[in-house]
């Protein structure tokens, strides 16, 4: 072939709306006609019953009348004759009117344009403003223009998204093909209501249950209903959902009540009249469905850094998640284990808003200051979410019993103890995500909405293995009270619900409390560890000030022995570091005994007490006599 010869374009299918051009054009010359002649025009309506406007029809259940009705307001959209024509009939308004429609189409009927009728309730046609019903101008929907040229129902006015449905795996799979059955099954108009898992899972589960039931979803962006006319968007949304046999997955809670469609997706708590409600969880993947969608995602490394079950079994991702991230970690120039343990807790970190703060974990074993039989315990807890794997499924204990799975702890002592930094160590440790949750936010003192917060921190922390610290939780975890009344009653429950979901989390949950007394006996059984953390001795005080500054550090002077006699807890003796550095800096001279005992002065002020003369001794200076 020469340059000069045209290039020969492949055949391809004609396009909906080029199939149907013939009928539409057909459809145009007979309302042409009707325009012109009226009654009288000996013209039949095409007997083909696959054009859209046939479909529609149908479907909505049009009259003769209230469909010829439909394509004279598109007529004058899609043909300037025809307008031209309505226009002459009308005095120069190209707009037809419903008494225009009634002298020159067949068989007319007033009811027509009733609000109970297809054209308005399904918002077809619009009605301009006027004075007398039969003048008002008729315009036809933009979506149903498009559909009747065969272009489809359009984007209507941006309300409507496609949803981004995320993989399945088997067992979400069968979740969706239940409600099928079930949906199915019902009589009258039904209300799916999906919880759990994540968006992308839910609408995955949406997809297949629509797929199931021969249809498809319309999406709303219940974010861009807005100020909408929320009666029209619904009448739009029934429309679209019924010529296209599809059902509509909302969460706008106003609008679930004003749709009419059969079939209702939602997450929303809401139950609208006059529909049967099937609720359903969806829960994140298995751990062996999970393990084997990273045996899948890591397929064809040079070597698998870290066994899938690990992953697995630490870890909750959706499919789409783990994919993601085994692409993202083989891009990286070093893929490492740790990389890859990195960019997992980073795309299972979940956002717990005000109920939780995380934090980074910066210390390590080599900072903890305590007596060997507590450093052993918190050696236990690391080997006990270390190895569960394996204690778990390969050795069988998960198959007996749900119960007692999670790895607990409570932590006792004194404030400044450590307690918080042994969950620091054994986050970091694990290498886990640790989040301290505030139970003063939790506690509410409205019956059932302290355990709607808790299981709210529970199910966000399923996904990220993290480790919860629930910090002073005093708040909660006090004695067994009397009941006395419905308070009280109440209050037991909720430590009770607060302790069964510590024992079926199968991440590390973490309890501290500066008052172990205080904690009852009974609920102390329900936890698999308690680590006392003692106020620190002269030794354990003098190693404590000898790791409480960096090497950088510059010190005149300083030392730990003669520090180690002021009684002072390790949080303490951190904040009096820090304190007299800055003291320092502010001179421009090293860290200096001055410097650490007005720090110290301070600090035990705050407890409303005084440094001894003991404690003191060897750190006087020359300003203090």
């Amino acid at each position: 072939m020469t340059a000069a010869e045209p290039r020969v374009r492949a055949s391809s299918a004609p396009t909906p709306a080029e199939a149907g051009r013939p009928a539409l054009l057909a459809e145009l010359a007979r309302i042409a006609l009707l325009v012109e002649e009226g009654h009288s025009a000996d013209v039949l309506r095409p007997a083909d019953d696959s054009t859209p406007i046939a479909d529609l029809a149908h479907r909505l259940g049009l009259s003769a009348f209230e469909r010829d009705v439909l394509m004279l307001a598109a007529a004058v959209e899609l043909d300037a004759g025809i307008a031209a024509a309505v226009a002459a009939e009308q005095g120069g308004t190209p707009v037809p009117t419903f008494g225009l429609a009634l002298s020159r189409l067949p068989d007319p009927h007033w009811d027509a344009l009733s609000p109970d009728r297809p054209l308005r309730r399904r918002r077809l046609v619009r009605l301009a403003p006027g004075e007398l019903l039969a003048s008002r101008p008729l315009r036809v929907d933009e979506p149903v223009l498009h559909r009747l040229t065969g272009l489809g129902g359009g984007r209507l006015d941006g309300i409507v998204d496609e949803p981004l449905a995320g993989e399945l795996t088997p067992s979400q799979a069968a979740i969706a093909d239940e409600l099928v059955a079930a949906v199915r099954a019902i009589e009258g108009r039904v209300l799916v209501r999906l919880s759990g898992a994540d968006a992308e899972t839910r609408a995955g589960v949406t997809a297949r249950l629509a797929a199931g039931l021969g249809g498809g979803v319309l999406a709303v962006r219940d974010g861009a209903i807005g100020g909408r006319d929320l009666p029209d968007a619904a009448a739009v949304l029934d429309r679209e959902a019924t010529l296209d046999g599809r059902l509509v997955a909302t969460s706008h809670e106003a609008l679930l009540d004003l749709l009419d469609v059969e079939v209702v997706v939602t997450s929303a708590l809401t139950e609208p009249s006059g529909r049967t409600t099937v609720d359903r969880v969806v829960p994140l993947p298995t751990r062996a469905e999970e393990a084997g969608l990273w045996r899948a995602a890591l397929a064809g490394a040079s070597e698998t850094p870290v066994a899938e079950r690990e992953l697995a079994q630490h870890f909750r991702l959706p499919a789409r998640a783990v994919a993601a991230v085994a692409a993202e970690w083989r891009a990286l120039p070093t893929p490492d284990a740790d990389a890859l343990r990195r960019l997992v807790r980073e795309r299972a970190r979940v956002g717990f808003g005000a109920l939780a703060q995380r934090i980074e974990p910066k210390a390590a074993w080599r900072d903890l200051v305590l007596p060997a039989g507590q450093l052993e315990l918190l050696h236990d807890i690391e080997r006990h979410v270390r190895h569960r794997v394996v204690v778990l499924d390969d050795w069988g204990f998960a198959s007996t019993s749900d119960r007692g799975l999670g790895v607990t702890a409570l932590f006792t002592g004194e404030s400044g103890t450590g307690k918080t930094m042994a969950a620091e160590v054994l986050a970091g440790s694990l290498g886990f995500d640790l989040y301290r949750v505030d139970l003063s936010a939790l506690v509410s003192k409205y019956i059932g909405e302290t355990e709607k917060h808790l299981g709210a921190v529970f199910d966000a922390a399923e996904a990220s293995g993290a480790v919860l610290l629930f910090d002073e939780a005093d708040a909660l975890f006090g004695k067994r009270s009397d009941v006395k009344d419905s308070h009280d009653r109440y209050a037991n429950l909720e430590v009770a619900y607060l302790l069964q979901r510590m024992e079926a989390y199968r991440g590390l949950a973490i309890l501290t409390t500066n008052l172990r007394a205080h904690v009852d006996r009974a609920f102390l059984r329900r936890i698999r560890f308690v680590v006392q953390f003692p106020f620190p001795d002269e030794s354990a005080r003098a190693d404590i000030w000898r790791r409480a500054f960096p090497a950088a550090t510059p010190l005149d002077g300083v030392d730990a022995v003669a520090l180690s006699r002021m009684q002072l807890s390790g949080g303490s003796i951190r904040q009096v570091a820090i304190a007299a550095a800055f003291a320092a800096a502010d001179g421009g001279v090293p860290i200096g005994p001055a410097h650490l005992l007005r720090a110290a002065r301070h600090e035990v002020a705050k407890s409303e007490r005084s440094l001894t003369d003991a404690e003191i001794a060897g750190l006087r200076t020359d300003a203090d006599g």
